[in-house]
This record gives structure tokens, sequence and C-alpha cells, in this order.
């Protein structure tokens, strides 16, 4: 046996020897995610990755026995069709393991017959701003629901149960999919309840995520202007990376160079300590945002700091307004500022968010973790196979229905 699995982002050479060495962990999961792939190799003769956004191509084995393929491509919009293909057939696999929506990726596997499984991260967008838009994402939805529906493509695991619900929809069949997720703590930490401060110079707002217009940052950073106007005294800490510069050119349009910070990247580790620093985490995802669902919301969670959150339908279900959430409608700046203002000047609400955080973070986890999923389908047994089939979406439709 021959295993691929094919991921958009991360560079996983790298990420390697920075661990190996004793270095930080940079997003949640990674070390378990590197011992995933090498464990994978008591089923195939030969484990790969390969990964679309690095920053330099390279094709090289790592010392756990796992060879590692960086495309080098940079942005999205670099990503060539043929290389990747290419690469995929230079490396001849008997199975695939995507975690990504590639048409073209899907296409070459039911073409060439290879055993497939999806670990999809995000879903397709919900929403588009234009009737071409909308018509040109459909034709796309329903070529991967065909793609997805085929005998070859064997299983189909989806990040949380509101993605597998949206591919369901779609028209994948529910006996099919499988959620679940990436949270390997046993337990929320340490971190406890908090009120409401209202001694602090500034009311420090949090944001860790990619930093583009799609995840509402522009939103975010209007709505710091907004407050800032009504003499409110806001901070703001974004964590990410700003490499297109979209976030500074803002901030220097908006003149609010003052209450905001760019932090960069900083080490997994700090990153709950950081939120639970803050008064709020904002979440302010438009609609057109492929989420799963964010890691950021499982850490603010953790750290019992309330989330301010956009109505992003990954959302659903999980968070509720006033409850263990604000929610405001997406790119809604008004809204976003407003119900930033309310929780942050109503103790009795800020209190009883913070204190639903925990509760929230047991209802968010699922029993079936990446390396799982792995695991039970490339063992190719009865029992795995019953196992696939018992966490199935069906089976947890069926099960709710009953309940």
């Amino acid at each position: 046996m021959r295993l691929l699995i094919v991921n958009f982002a991360g560079d996983i050479r790298t990420d390697f020897h920075r661990l190996a060495s004793g270095g930080d962990e940079t997003y949640y999961a990674q070390k378990y995610s590197l011992e995933a792939y090498a464990g994978l190799k008591k089923y195939a003769d030969k484990v790969a990755t390969l990964v679309y956004i690095t920053q330099e191509a390279y094709n090289v084995v790592l010392p756990n026995g796992v060879q590692t393929i960086g495309c080098g491509f940079h942005e999205h919009h670099d990503i060539d069709v043929k290389t990747i293909i290419q690469l995929i057939e230079e490396y001849n696999p008997t199975h695939l393991i995507l975690s990504l929506f590639d048409t073209d990726v899907l296409n070459w596997a039911v073409s060439h017959n290879i055993p497939t499984l999806t670990t999809f991260l995000g879903t397709a967008p919900t929403r588009n701003t234009s009737v071409l838009h909308r018509a040109v994402r459909r034709i796309k939805n329903q070529k991967i629901v065909m793609l997805l529906n085929k005998p070859v493509i064997q299983w189909i695991g989806s990040y949380g149960i509101n993605s597998s619900r949206r591919l369901q929809r779609l028209g994948v069949r529910p006996e099919k999919i499988i959620p679940w997720d990436f949270l390997v703590d046993s337990d929320p930490g340490s971190f406890s309840p908090k009120p409401l401060s209202f001694n602090r110079k500034n009311w420090n707002l949090c944001y860790v995520g990619n930093i583009c217009e799609s995840k509402g940052v522009g939103d975010l950073l209007k709505a710091v202007k907004r407050l800032k106007e009504k003499s409110l005294p806001i901070h703001l800490d974004i964590v990410g990376s700003d490499h297109s510069n979209f976030a500074k050119d803002l901030i220097s349009k908006l003149g609010i160079q003052d209450c905001v910070n760019l932090l960069g990247f900083v080490p997994n580790h700090t990153v709950e300590p950081l939120m639970n620093q803050a008064d709020l985490v904002i979440v302010p995802s438009h609609h057109t945002y492929p989420e799963g669902f964010p890691l950021v919301i499982h850490h603010a969670l953790r750290a019992c700091t309330p989330i301010v959150a956009s109505d992003h339908p990954m959302f659903e279900g999980y968070l509720q307004h006033g409850v263990n959430a604000m929610i405001f409608p997406e790119g809604n700046v008004p809204a976003l500022s407003s119900c930033i203002e309310e929780v942050l000047t109503n103790a009795e609400l800020y209190e009883r968010i913070s204190k639903n955080s925990h509760e929230t973070w047991h209802q968010l986890r699922l029993p079936v973790k990446w390396a799982d999923l792995a695991n039970q389908w490339l063992s190719q047994t009865p029992s795995t196979q019953q196992w696939l089939a018992s966490h199935s979406l069906a089976k947890i439709n069926k099960q709710m229905a009953i309940v």
C-alpha cells in the first residue's frame, strides 16, 4: 500500500524539525497530526503527505519515515492543477486521504479507481454575493457531490456536525459521512469563569485566525473605529499572518493605530492564556468563508472568555445569543460594535456567557478523531468497517430521531 495524504497548507517538513528540536507548536494538535501520519506506516509500505501551500518546493523523507512533498505554491491563486496531478501521479498512490475540497483530485481518484477517504476541514460556502457566483458554486457543488457518492470514495470525513449536515443537504449520502473533530484534550483546562472587570484601562478584544476580508477582519477593525469614536476604551490584539498587509493598511486608513496590535504568529500554547487575559474573543466570519468549526472557538471556550461571533451557519446550534456567545449578522459593523458594547457593559450577561463556556466545550466534542478515522479505514477489517458505519451521520441522525 502506498498512502498519500493531501493537505492545503502547513509546512510539514519545517514543523517536524522544529518540534523534534524542542520547538513550540504553531497550531493546535500539530504534534498529534505528525505522530498520526507516522502511525499509519503500520498499514502502508509508504506514507507521504502532499501540501499545496509551502514556502518552497521540496520532496524529502523525514526521519520518522514519512515522505513529505511541498508544492511551493504561496497563495491560493498560485495553485496549478497540472502540477498537483503530476506530483500525485509521480508518487503513484494506491490509497488517498484528501483534506480539502478539490474537484480535480477527486476526479483523478475516481477515474483511476483509487480508494479514498476524505477528512474535510471546511465546507462549501453557503452564500455568495452575486447570482453568477451562486450559479458557479451550485455547479461545483453538484460535481463534488457526484464524485463523493462514487463507491471508490469510501468514507467522507467532515470536520464537525454542521459541516457534515451541509454535505447531506447538498446530496451526499449520510451513511458515508463521518463527523470528526481535533479536540484531543480530555478536559477543558484549568481556566475558571470570570467576572466583568470595570477597573481596566482598556477593554481588550482578541482575534485569532486568517487575516482577510471573508474572515470579517475588516468588519472588526471598522467596529473598533466606531467604538473609539464613542470614546470607549477599546484595544484589539490580532494574531495571525498579515502577509498581504490587509489589516495593516486598513488600520492606517481608519486611523486606529493606537488601539490595534498586529502580533503575527504566536506559539500555540500561548493562545489560550492570551484569550483569557482578553475581555472578548471576536469571530466575525462571513458566510462565504468555508468554516468547518473554528478551533479559535474551542480555545475561547476553554479560556472562559466570552465570544462575539457572526451568524455563520457552521456555528448554528452551538453558539446561542446571550447564552454562551453574542451573535450578530455577518458583515454588519453596527451590530458587531453593539454586541461588543452590550456585553462589556452588562456584568450579568458577561458572567453568564463566561460561566457557560466549559459546558459548551463539552457539547462540541465528537467521539471520532482524525487518527481514529484514518486508522480504522486503513486496517480494512470487518470490525473496523462496522466501527466506521456506527459513527456515520446516518447513524447519528437515527439516534437523534429516537431520542
